[in-house]
């Protein structure tokens, strides 16, 4: 899943929340699915603060002020 960009992460996290909402899904189809969504929201937050690294370095060499979203 690391060759994934933000989009498709985040398209096949709503696709997993998706199904999770879906109340006839037995159990360990749920726990796979939760776990999917786990990694597939960790690659969503790494591509964003790679994002956020790369336009803060970007501004800083233009001597605009950097930001921090956390």
């Amino acid at each position: 899943m690391a060759d994934l960009t933000f989009e498709q992460a985040l398209e096949k996290l709503e696709t997993v929340v998706k199904k999770l909402e879906n109340k006839d899904i037995s159990l360990d189809e749920a726990v796979k699915l939760y776990n999917e969504g786990l990694i597939l929201s960790k690659v969503c937050y790494d591509l964003l603060k790679q994002s956020e690294k790369l336009v803060s370095t970007k501004m800083t060499e233009t001597g605009e002020k950097a930001f921090d979203l956390d």
